[in-house]
């Protein structure tokens, strides 16, 4: 067994979580194709794969918003990846520090 994810399953691409190393939160979800992550693995620095625009894609590199790796992690079944990142600023394009700020249910405001 390789510590290596499988591209093949989701034809050339795996899910990438990535969570803030310190406060540990989900900043954002994205895609990795085999040249995005040795880029990754390489320069220290997130690179993802565009789906829409059909390119590679280093994070920060036009925001300034740049995320230096931590750790890297592979889930059980080689098909997602998980990594911790120190963040140079907000991970969502619109300006958030995570992608996930849009409230849809709080088991808390139930009761």
């Amino acid at each position: 067994m390789t510590n290596e994810p499988d591209f093949d399953k989701g034809n050339g691409l795996v899910t990438t979580v990535v969570t803030d190393a310190t406060t540990k939160a989900v900043l954002m979800v994205a895609w990795m194709n085999a040249e995005s992550y040795r880029r990754t693995l390489a320069s220290g620095q997130t690179w993802f794969w565009s789906r829409s625009r059909q390119e590679l894609w280093h994070k920060g590199a036009t925001s300034g918003n740049l995320q230096d790796v931590v750790s890297i992690a592979l889930d059980c079944d080689n098909d997602t990846l998980l990594i911790a990142v120190n963040p140079h600023g907000p991970a969502c394009h619109t300006g958030h520090a995570s992608c996930f700020f849009k409230p849809v249910l709080n088991r808390e405001d139930l009761d």
